[in-house]
């Protein structure tokens, strides 16, 4: 598995995550996107092995994907924060596509 850290090269834009539970908006610093997975800072837990829908967007050039997956790790507590970890369960060509289009328009 390969992993592209967003990194923020003095842009204050932020990645947007939202589900059904939450909706966050996330600095490039607190997101590593993996090619099967997402990993996250949140103030939010979420449970373990619960299946959830998130979308990120790039709020550089409007970019989105939707990816489906499920929560394999939330370690942290409420006043330090979360680490939250997802694997994502399917991807289409296409999101993958787009996926990458988002980090790599990040990494600049």
């Amino acid at each position: 598995m390969s992993a592209r850290k967003i990194t923020n090269q003095g842009n204050s834009e932020q990645l947007t995550v939202n589900s059904r539970k939450a909706s966050l908006a996330l600095s490039p610093d607190a997101v590593s996107i993996h090619k099967g997975g997402i990993e996250f800072r949140s103030e939010k837990s979420f449970p373990i092995w619960v299946e959830m829908t998130v979308t990120l967007q790039s709020h550089n050039d409007g970019a989105a994907v939707n990816c489906t997956g499920v929560v394999v790790g939330c370690s942290g507590n409420k006043h330090a924060g979360y680490q939250v970890s997802m694997v994502f369960t399917s991807m289409t060509k296409q999101a993958e596509a787009r996926l990458d289009a988002i980090v790599y328009s990040r990494a600049g």
